[in-house]
């Protein structure tokens, strides 16, 4: 499974803010998308997004760029005032489960 992560530094202060939108779950449908798994987490200074799937990338893309999906357009401009800086990417650099590291 592919994971992408988008990270996102946190104006001082805003963290409840950040709970608030994020109380009612995603903007979109992950099932939908083709997403197999989506999680957010949150730090007093940053929010990390994690979407898990096949070709994630093309679907974070179709998410954050199609026009057309405006639930998704409206929760991104309620965010936009308590973001500092432009989001990043992130992409694994390691990885370990327990199915993957069966002993031989």
């Amino acid at each position: 499974m592919e994971q992408l992560a988008i990270v996102a530094r946190l104006k001082d202060g805003t963290e409840p803010r950040a709970q608030e939108l994020l109380a009612n779950g995603a903007p979109f449908d992950p099932d939908a998308e083709g997403l197999a798994r989506h999680t957010v987490y949150i730090s007093a200074g940053e929010v990390v997004f994690v979407f898990e799937g096949h070709e994630v990338e093309w679907i974070v893309d179709g998410v954050v760029t199609e026009p057309y999906r405006w639930t998704a357009s409206e929760a991104f401009d309620a965010w936009r005032p308590i973001i500092d800086g432009q989001p990043r990417i992130a992409r694994v650099a390691y990885s370990w489960d327990r199915e993957s590291s069966s002993v031989q």
